[in-house]
């Protein structure tokens, strides 16, 4: 395939959008493989929407090698299977959500395991067609409240999502394992750096989940690894290692003392020291020292909020999205004023367990907060501390939450070593779902006795878009893109570097030997100078650049490797077979 840039359809620009953060956003705007309809919303041009297509078939190819069949399910979607499992109100407000004229409930389909429960139920019936697993490379919607970074977070977006259905839970973990591998394939052969990490199940639902995290440090999510055992997670699925319990027998008494003007920790490790305290500790007293007490209010799927208080040390913030995990289908808000006012024994600043327990406020607490562990908190009077509150014997928290930050240096929960954090971006994301939506819609089959068996969903995704913006963030220089030749959108950009007439024949007739070859070739044909022509093939990125100019006079011409940055001269007779060598080793 012959594309000539003086018929493309594309115009780039020299200065990057307003709105755009991140160089993938950037870069893709500037080259004109995207433009921007509305927040979070993209058009797909030529060139962004032969990369899309690339992405699309290493992905099926590697779908259709385990097995699966693709389909292609509706993204508008009837509200009633989705009330089924709860997801309607479950997802909140980021479902897009509409009405027919009718007045019937309809929805833009987030994820599909609802859909694919109910085609499997509707179609087979016996242990007989199993296992299957089914696949679409499908538009999907979520209203995001801020969507940002371009393509790599946006309420429109193309995903790959495979279910895959068994008999029994070794089926399912063959198939998770099947998917395992063959993400990793695809991830490889985009030549995308990645990790594996264990991972929550948020509303998805199920158990054994993982995250395929391109490393990027504009990426949203924060994971951790531990370097001496291989360990790694999301933040989110980070299981803190308890202490021990200590003894309580024997224990001084828990002290109140005035500690005017000690509404923060740091006034709190402040006071504490100027009192003495080190002589009790043997040491300073530091913020480690405290219980830090945050008020937050859930708003649970049937509409009901409830204030509850979370522990934490002192030294540690309440990681949002550690604490969003925790509590789902839940969603956190921040207490108002009114909720304060209507709730006295909440003193800000002063804050203590005592005090949520007498009221009935429900009390959680960081795994560190064990039992025998002493603390200096809130005593719920202004201007009042509590010193030597021992957990387990002068309050008894609700239960234990994982809220509170992670850190580089905080022990592994394998106990192997110390956890390191970094930044990715997920680009897959793979569950063990179980039974929760073949049990919601009885999705059962005849067994080989002649009884139903409930069957076992895994649920798999890719995101198919965001998988351009990945590869635009990680391959990439100061001048422009880099694809990889498995999604570049040419094979090779051949640019005209003069106006020599015998030089433009030369190109028209290289341009024909590498498309003889099977070769897709960009062919820069405008009138353009040599230096516009030069920076627009460094910013679209094309693997290969042949420059056809000067030297042909002299039976020679020039190939640049965009990933490398070296040139080579080649002789003009020998130029097809050196670039098909190229694409093709």
């Amino acid at each position: 395939m012959i594309t000539r840039l003086s018929r493309l359809f594309l115009r780039t620009l020299r200065d990057d959008p307003a709105d755009a953060e991140v160089p993938s956003h950037k870069l893709l705007v500037r080259a004109g493989y995207v433009r921007r309809v509305a927040p979070g919303v993209y058009s797909w041009l030529p060139l962004g929407l032969r990369v899309l297509r690339k992405v699309e078939d290493v992905v099926r190819e590697e779908m259709d090698a385990i097995g699966a069949q693709e389909i292609s399910l509706p993204a508008l979607l009837p509200r009633d299977p989705y009330e089924t499992t709860n997801r309607w109100t479950e997802y909140g407000d980021g479902l897009f959500r509409l009405r027919d004229r009718k007045g019937a409930d309809y929805l833009l389909g987030p994820t599909h395991e609802e859909l694919f429960a109910l085609t499997v139920k509707s179609e087979y019936s016996s242990y007989k067609d199993l296992p299957v697993t089914l696949y679409q490379i499908q538009t999907k919607y979520r209203d995001e409240e801020r969507p940002r970074a371009g393509i790599l977070r946006g309420r429109e977006f193309v995903m790959k999502d495979s279910y895959s259905f068994d008999l029994d839970e070794d089926g399912l973990k063959a198939s998770y394992d099947a998917h395992r591998q063959a993400y990793q394939r695809i991830f490889d052969r985009l030549r995308v750096k990645y990790v594996i990490v264990a991972a929550t199940s948020g509303a998805m639902g199920g158990s054994a989940s993982e995250e395929f995290l391109a490393d990027s440090p504009v990426g949203e999510d924060t994971y951790v690894r531990c370097l001496e055992s291989g360990y790694a997670a999301n933040v989110e699925a980070v299981v803190t290692p308890a202490p021990e319990p200590l003894p309580i027998e024997g224990r001084p008494a828990a002290v109140v003392h005035d500690t005017p003007d000690t509404p923060t920790i740091a006034t709190l490790v402040d006071w504490a020291n100027s009192a003495g305290l080190a002589e009790h500790y043997g040491r300073p007293v530091t913020a480690a020292d405290t219980l830090k007490n945050v008020m937050v209010k859930l708003r649970h799927p049937d509409g009901k909020t409830e204030i509850i208080g979370i522990g934490v040390p002192g030294d540690r913030e309440v990681d949002d999205k550690r604490l969003g995990a925790s509590v789902e289908p839940a969603e956190v808000e921040l207490l108002t004023d009114a909720d304060f006012a209507e709730n006295p024994f909440l003193v800000k600043g002063y804050i203590g367990p005592k005090a949520l327990q007498t009221n009935g406020i429900r009390y959680l607490v960081d795994p560190r907060v064990g039992t025998g562990t002493s603390w200096i908190t809130g005593a719920d009077e202004p201007g009042k501390h509590v010193v030597g509150l021992v957990a387990g014997r002068d309050f008894t928290p609700d239960g234990t939450i994982e809220a509170a930050e992670v850190r580089d240096g905080d022990p592994s929960p394998d106990g192997r070593g110390a956890l390191v954090a970094a930044r990715g971006i997920e680009i897959g994301h793979i569950f063990q779902l179980g039974n929760k939506y073949t049990d919601a819609f009885e999705v059962d089959v005849l067994g080989e006795n002649g009884k139903p068996v409930r069957l076992t969903m895994g649920s798999y995704g890719i995101g198919v878009s965001r998988m351009v913006a990945v590869i635009a963030e990680q391959q990439h220089d100061e001048k422009g893109l880099r694809w990889p030749a498995a999604v570049a959108p040419y094979d090779v950009h051949v640019v005209i570097a003069n106006k020599d007439d015998a030089a433009r024949a030369g190109a028209e007739e290289v341009v024909a030997g590498l498309h003889a070859q099977g070769l897709d070739v960009l062919f820069d044909d405008r009138t353009a100078s040599p230096g516009v022509k030069f920076k627009d093939a460094e910013l679209l990125g094309m693997p290969l650049v042949l420059v056809i100019g000067r030297g042909w006079a002299e039976g020679k011409v020039e190939l640049r490797d965009r990933f490398t940055g070296e040139t080579e001269e080649l002789p003009a007779a020998a130029a097809v077979d050196a670039v098909v060598a190229k694409v093709r080793r």
